[in-house]
């Protein structure tokens, strides 16, 4: 009777891991999912810097430019 105990006991916390492990494998992959969308939401908005910068360059170079009466 021990012996059946004991394989019930085992077969119970097995059951549990399995059970902590579905529920671990469903938060990694909502984690990667949230980690794919915020890494295309940093490309789009290190994107967005860079052109404003690019912009705001080529402002400031036809701001120093001297109109062409001088």
């Amino acid at each position: 009777m021990i012996d059946e105990e004991r394989l019930v006991d085992i077969e119970l916390k097995l059951t549990h891991q399995e059970d902590t492990v579905d529920a671990l494998n469903k938060i990694v992959y909502e984690q990667q999912k949230k980690i794919d969308e915020l890494e295309k939401l940093l490309t789009t908005l290190a994107r967005q810097v860079k052109d404003t910068a690019n912009s705001v360059g080529e402002q400031r170079s036809i701001e120093n430019e001297r109109p062409p009466h001088y």
